[in-house]
């Protein structure tokens, strides 16, 4: 996917018990850095208790961290992030689709504290689910708050949709199934990478 035109490799943890399902360990990632050293590993965690994966997950090789605000208090986010940005690592944080922007999420974004922030567009767990263009309001709250914040979408996002996530905002596109099951995948990165240079352009 590197030589394909990708710039970062996302990569999902799951611990099965905030999703119902496991995912790339950290000998994984390790192996993964090794092998493409040069490509930014953005590594979504899924998992609950967060703080535990920091250390592990940097020794392992991460570029960054994102963790689910769901996983969190609002006590803890900020001693969270800290934590992420002390270990070297820099941070974001997801909410899924049924999340609302309440008025914790909005605060985190006007402090200008994360590198960037995942709006899940499919329940988290599983790949393959259809894209739930219901989530674009939170994409373009975001966007609206932060505009020169990465702004990530992830699931579901393929060839016939992907205009909808970049015209709401994302300039962060995740595609799993939607390139993996694909033979003309370096036209699509092009094609994502052309449509969210077209949308900053406008926007600047």
């Amino acid at each position: 996917m590197i030589s394909k035109g990708c710039e970062w490799l996302h990569v999902d943890i799951m611990d099965g018990h905030f999703v119902p399902n496991l995912a790339i360990g950290f000998p994984v990632i390790n192996s993964l850095k090794k092998a493409v050293p040069h490509a930014f590993l953005d590594c979504h965690v899924m998992a609950s208790n967060p703080k535990k994966w920091v250390v592990p997950l940097k020794e392992a090789g991460g570029d960054q961290f994102v963790f689910h605000y769901e996983t969190v208090t609002p006590d803890e986010i900020d001693e969270l992030i800290s934590l992420i940005k002390d270990n070297g690592m820099k941070v974001g944080m997801a909410i899924k689709p049924k999340t609302p922007m309440d008025e914790t999420i909005i605060d985190v974004l006007k402090k200008d504290v994360l590198d960037m922030f995942l709006v899940m567009t499919v329940e988290p767990g599983f790949g393959g689910q259809s894209f739930m263009e219901e989530t674009m309001d939170k994409v373009a709250q975001a966007r609206e708050i932060c505009p020169n914040l990465n702004i990530q979408v992830d699931g579901g996002v393929k060839k016939s949709n992907m205009s909808i996530p970049i015209k709401a905002g994302a300039n962060v596109i995740v595609s799993g199934t939607g390139l993996f099951g694909q033979e003309d995948r370096e036209d699509i990165i092009n094609q994502m990478k052309f449509e969210i240079d077209e949308v900053t352009k406008k926007t600047e």
